[in-house]
């Protein structure tokens, strides 16, 4: 079994990594203190695709593999673990469900602004 990255997936990893460095470090130590997240970090999120990394383009995703999201969530969880268990749960939980087993009508009225980052799950 080859368990090099794809040149996508170091991509991902990069461009994750740089995210949470300058968007979310900087901020954490004072977000942790208030026992919240910074409210900017979720629509940047969704602007880098982050938030529809596994969710296919038909549905306003990017269509990417799960090792993408594995590295997404790594990278995130190295800055705020926080931010990294939401970002699961709007994947994992909202996004995929609505993916496997919605209706058509559901997933352009629900999973599309998900994938989009337009709302959180």
């Amino acid at each position: 079994m080859d368990f090099r990255l794809t040149t996508e997936h170091e991509v991902v990893q990069k461009m994750v990594r740089d995210f949470a460095r300058k968007e979310v470090a900087p901020t954490i130590k004072e977000a942790d203190r208030e026992q919240e997240m910074a409210p900017h970090v979720l629509p940047k999120m969704g602007e880098l695709g982050i938030l529809g990394i596994c969710i296919p383009g038909r549905y306003g995703g990017q269509g990417m593999d799960y090792i993408s999201l594995g590295l997404a969530s790594e990278e995130l969880e190295v800055i705020d673990t926080t931010l990294r268990v939401v970002m699961s749960v709007h994947n994992g939980l909202a996004s995929m469900t609505l993916f496997q087993w919605g209706t058509e009508e559901q997933k352009e009225k629900y999973l599309v602004p998900l994938a989009r980052g337009e709302k959180i799950g």
